[in-house]
C-alpha cells in the first residue's frame, strides 16, 4: 500500500457512508469519478494511479460498509478499465452488505444524440453526447459536455444533468449569434473524444473529477 496515501483512502472509506442516500445512479457516478479525479490528479504517472487504485479497493473491501460496497459497484461500473474486474470482485464479496437501490443501474446507459457548439475560433469546439439510463425513459437523460482547444486538449469536462436546460441556452445563443449549434455525427466524434480524453499531457485541474465518468460514456460511443 503507498503510505502516503493512507489517509486519503481512510477520508474516501468515510465519505463513502453517504453514498446509498444519493438520488440516483448519474449522482454516485459523479461521486466516484470525483474521487478518482483526485486520485488522476495527484499520481505522478499511469503506474501510480494503478497502485493506487488497488489499494483504494482494498481498503473498501475491507470496510465491509454499505457505503463502500456502492463505491465498488460504482469503480467496477466507471472506473478505469484496468481496475473495474478488481472492484467487481470485490464488490461480490459482499454479499451480506446492503446495496444501495440504483446498484443495478450503474453504468448501463446508451448514447443518444450529440451535439457539436462552436462559439468562435479561440474557443474550441464544444462536445455534448447524450446518454440515457436503460429503461428510465427521460428520467436518466444527461450529457457530458467537453470542450476541446487546439490539438483537441480538453480544456473543460462536465457532467450535465439537466440537457434540455443546456441546448435551450446554446440556441438562444445560436439565435444571437453568439455561438452555431448543429448535429454531430456519433461515429466521427466517439474517436476524436476517445482520443482527446486519454490525452497524455496534464489536464487543467477543473477538469478531472469528471474524467472517468466522461471517459465511460466515450467509449460507448460508436
Amino acid at each position: 500500500m503507498l503510505p502516503g496515501l493512507r489517509e486519503v483512502y481512510a477520508a474516501f472509506v468515510r465519505e463513502a457512508d453517504a453514498l446509498p442516500a444519493l438520488p440516483g445512479p448519474l449522482e454516485a457516478e459523479a461521486w466516484a469519478s470525483a474521487r478518482l479525479g483526485a486520485l488522476e490528479a495527484a499520481a505522478p504517472h499511469a503506474q501510480g494511479l494503478r497502485a493506487a487504485l488497488g489499494d483504494l479497493i482494498t481498503c473498501l473491501r475491507a470496510a465491509a460498509t454499505p457505503g463502500a460496497r456502492a463505491f465498488l459497484r460504482a469503480l467496477a461500473a466507471i472506473g478505469p478499465v484496468a481496475g473495474r474486474r478488481a472492484a467487481g470482485r470485490a464488490a461480490g464479496g459482499l454479499g451480506d452488505v446492503p446495496a444501495a437501490p440504483w446498484e443495478g443501474s450503474l453504468g448501463r446507459v446508451v448514447p443518444g444524440q450529440v451535439w457539436l457548439i462552436q462559439e468562435g475560433p479561440l474557443d474550441g469546439d464544444r462536445l455534448v453526447c447524450e446518454f440515457r439510463y436503460e429503461d428510465a425513459g427521460t428520467r436518466g437523460l444527461h450529457a457530458t459536455a467537453v470542450r476541446l482547444g487546439h490539438g483537441d486538449a480538453p480544456s473543460e469536462v462536465v457532467i450535465v444533468g439537466d440537457v434540455p436546460a443546456l441546448m435551450a441556452a446554446a440556441r438562444q445563443a445560436m439565435q444571437a449569434e453568439l455561438c452555431v449549434v448543429q448535429p454531430y455525427d456519433p461515429a466521427a466524434v466517439g474517436p476524436r473524444l476517445r482520443a482527446a480524453l486519454d490525452h497524455a499531457e496534464p489536464l487543467p485541474e477543473a477538469c478531472y473529477p469528471a474524467m472517468a465518468l466522461a471517459r465511460h460514456r466515450a467509449a460507448l460511443l460508436p
